[in-house]
C-alpha cells in the first residue's frame, strides 16, 4: 500500500472508524474523567446487578463515551458453580458496531477475574476495567471493588492497588493513597519519586507507656526511625520473653521483608536489643524488645535511632 494521510480531501476528507482511531488512540490516556477521591463509577445494585454512576464521561481508544444522565444497571450471571466467581466491568470498545459501553464480563469459577481483551488491530474488542465483581455461590448478592483506569494529564492518578493492568512501556501513573510516582519499564513498576512524610507512630499498650513520641521521617527512598523511651507496666518482663513495644510503622513506610536490629541501653546501663519487623512478617511494622536482662516494673528501655530505605 502507498502512503496516505486522513483527513483527505480526494476522499471529500471523510474519515473511517478505523482511521478515526488510529488517529485518536493517542490524543488521551484510554480511561474515565475524574480521579479516585470521586465516587465509585460501579457499585453493588439491588441483587445480582451492578450500577454504572450517571454523568461519567471517558475515553477509550479515542471514542468518547457517557454514562448518561441516568446511568445504567447491568446484570450479572448467578453463580452455582460450588465456586467463587469474579466478573470483571469493563469499558468496552466493539469493533463490529463501532461502540463503547460499559458491560459485565464473567469470570471463571475458582480462577480470578478474567483477562482484559485488548486487539489493537482494525477488529476485535478493546476493554479497560471499571470494577471487579465477587459473586459467593449461590449468591443473592454480588460486591464490587474498584478498578478504574483514569485519565490523567499524561501522568495516570491511580492507587497503589489499581494500577492499569497492561501498561504501555514508558507510561507514569502517581498513586494518590501513598504519592509514589511511578514508570513501567516493560517489566515492573519502578518507582521515580515517593513522598515525604513525618508520621507519629506510637500505639498504646497496656504493658508499656512511652515517655515523648516515637517519629518517623521518611525523605524519598530513606525511612528514620527515633523512638520515644519505653517503660515497663503490668508485670516485670523475664529473660526469656519477647514483649511488643508501644510503636507502629505504618504499611506505605515498612521494608519490604528486612528485619532491623538495634542495641538500646535498659535502666540500669544495662544493653538489649529491639527487632522492627518488615512488611511481609507476622509482626508486620511492630518493633519487639527481643534480646534483654530481663526488665522489672517500673524500669525503662532508651531512645533509639534507625535507619532504612523503602
Amino acid at each position: 500500500m502507498a502512503q496516505a494521510s486522513w483527513p483527505d480531501p480526494a476522499d471529500s476528507r471523510v474519515v473511517t472508524d478505523v482511521q478515526h482511531e488510529k488517529l485518536a488512540a493517542r490524543y488521551s490516556d484510554d480511561g474515565v474523567y475524574g480521579n479516585p477521591g470521586d465516587a465509585a463509577v460501579v457499585t453493588a445494585g439491588v441483587g445480582l446487578t451492578v450500577l454504572v454512576r450517571a454523568g461519567v464521561y471517558g475515553s477509550l481508544r479515542g471514542h468518547g463515551w457517557t454514562s448518561g444522565t441516568t446511568g445504567d444497571t447491568l446484570p450479572v450471571d448467578a453463580n452455582s458453580s460450588g465456586q467463587t466467581r469474579i466478573d470483571r466491568v469493563v469499558l468496552r470498545l466493539d469493533r463490529s458496531t463501532w461502540t463503547v459501553r460499559a458491560v459485565v464480563k464473567p469470570g471463571t469459577p475458582g480462577a480470578g477475574a478474567p483477562a482484559l481483551t485488548q486487539a489493537t488491530g482494525d477488529t476485535g474488542l478493546y476493554e479497560i476495567p471499571l470494577a471487579d465483581v465477587t459473586v459467593l455461590n449461590g449468591a443473592a448478592a454480588v460486591t464490587v471493588t474498584r478498578r478504574e483506569l483514569w485519565v490523567g494529564s499524561r501522568v495516570r492518578p491511580c492507587t497503589s492497588s489499581s494500577r492499569n493492568p497492561l501498561p504501555n512501556v514508558g507510561e507514569m501513573c502517581l498513586e494518590t493513597d501513598t504519592g509514589t510516582v511511578r514508570m513501567w519499564d516493560g517489566t515492573t513498576w519502578a518507582v521515580l519519586r515517593k513522598t515525604d512524610a513525618t508520621v507519629n507512630a506510637d500505639v498504646t499498650l497496656t504493658a508499656w507507656t512511652a515517655t515523648g513520641a516515637s517519629v518517623m521521617e521518611r525523605r524519598g527512598d530513606i525511612c528514620v526511625l527515633r523512638t520515644a523511651y519505653f517503660e515497663r507496666k503490668g508485670s516485670n518482663l523475664s529473660t526469656a520473653s519477647d514483649s511488643r513495644l508501644p510503636l507502629l510503622i505504618p504499611s506505605a513506610h515498612r521494608h519490604a521483608y528486612l528485619q532491623m536490629h538495634t542495641p538500646v541501653y535498659v535502666t540500669g546501663s544495662r544493653i538489649g536489643v529491639v527487632t522492627l519487623y518488615p512488611d511481609n512478617h507476622d509482626r508486620a511494622g511492630q518493633l519487639w524488645i527481643t534480646t534483654h536482662p530481663g526488665i522489672n516494673v517500673g524500669q525503662t528501655i532508651g531512645t533509639t535511632t534507625m535507619t532504612w530505605a523503602v
